[in-house]
């Protein structure tokens, strides 16, 4: 694997130090296994879906956690020994435990989360505090520093 020389970016880019440990973050994370497939899809600027394929999965056998830009769903299928005594002639529906986690931005919120016809669906919003928003600067609009 190679490995990529970031220092030409601190030079010209100032407070982007997190984005070197995203990045290493990224390089570092185990690949993660294709079960269950996903899709990601904008709905708005700051509005976004995730959906994912849990067929067989009930409510109570999901969980969705999220904690420090991580999103980590998962899923155990319980009462295995049940399975056992079922006799498949092709079993093509994956009834296995998964575990995946997703990066989230900052100031990414989990909204809400639920399960219809296999699909899991969990929406997220990008919640912008009002202080880091654009604001107008009025030139002239008086002294910054008192006393002059």
């Amino acid at each position: 694997m190679r490995t990529v020389d970031l220092s030409p970016l601190y030079r010209s880019f100032i407070g982007f130090d997190h984005l070197a440990s995203l990045m290493d973050a990224a390089a570092r994370t185990d690949k993660q296994p294709s079960f269950p497939p996903y899709n990601i899809e904008a709905l708005d600027n700051d509005k976004y879906r995730i959906t994912m394929a849990v067929a067989g999965f009930s409510e109570n056998e999901l969980s969705i956690e999220s904690e420090n830009n991580t999103l980590k769903v998962s899923g155990t299928k319980a009462n295995k020994d049940e399975n056992s005594e079922r006799k498949f002639i092709h079993q093509g529906i994956a009834e296995r435990n998964f575990e995946r986690k997703f990066q989230l931005g900052d100031h990414v919120k989990v909204l809400a989360a639920g399960l219809e016809n296999g699909l899991l669906s969990i929406d997220l919003e990008r919640e912008i505090p009002e202080a880091l928003k654009p604001r107008k600067i009025q030139i002239g609009a008086g002294n910054l520093i008192e006393g002059k």
